[in-house]
């Protein structure tokens, strides 16, 4: 199952944290985004969709390291649609910063100092679309199937975030 079709089966379970408002907010979070920088929406969700490969792995890391857990921690800490640099500092090391940020200008075509002032945006964006099948009542506990299907991707490369944004945008209707 895809990542789109688990948060839609998320939205549809009222025990995970999935809803309308919040594909709204997330959505809305990057067209904000990309207004503020002058990038068209297709450019901010092909960077997230970048960008979501190395939250992929720094969160594949944390869970083979801590756990399933610590992973889930990480997201319920850091997810939202307001810039958090902890975000950033807490999956990413300096020198692979640099990395992500050149990797993401080079294949969107947007320049550096761009893609480095998004990042911060976009981060704490990915790990809110990862939360929404989180446990509603306690989100600390039980297992995430939206995360899960994230870091149990089919492991091509390809992070399906931006088709998710796309059919969430078709799903409320907003694209």
């Amino acid at each position: 199952m895809g990542l789109f079709d688990q948060i839609l089966s998320a939205i549809d379970n009222p025990n995970q944290q999935a809803s309308p408002n919040q594909l709204g907010n997330i959505l809305g979070a990057v067209e904000q985004l990309s207004g503020s920088h002058g990038v068209d929406a297709g450019t901010t969700q092909l960077a997230m969709s970048v960008l979501g490969g190395y939250v992929r792995s720094a969160l594949q890391d944390v869970r083979s390291q801590s756990g399933d857990a610590q992973a889930q921690e990480v997201v319920n800490q850091f997810s939202g649609t307001n810039p958090n640099p902890q975000a950033v500092q807490s999956l990413f090391g300096g020198g692979q910063l640099t990395q992500i940020v050149e990797d993401i200008a080079q294949r969107t075509g947007l320049n550096n100092a761009t893609v480095q002032a998004m990042i911060p945006v976009l981060v704490p964006i990915v790990l809110n679309l990862l939360q929404s099948g989180g446990n509603a009542q306690n989100p600390a506990q039980g297992a995430n199937p939206v995360l899960n299907a994230f870091l149990d991707g089919n492991g091509d490369g390809n992070v399906d975030i931006s088709d998710a944004m796309s059919m969430a945008s078709r799903f409320l209707n907003k694209g």
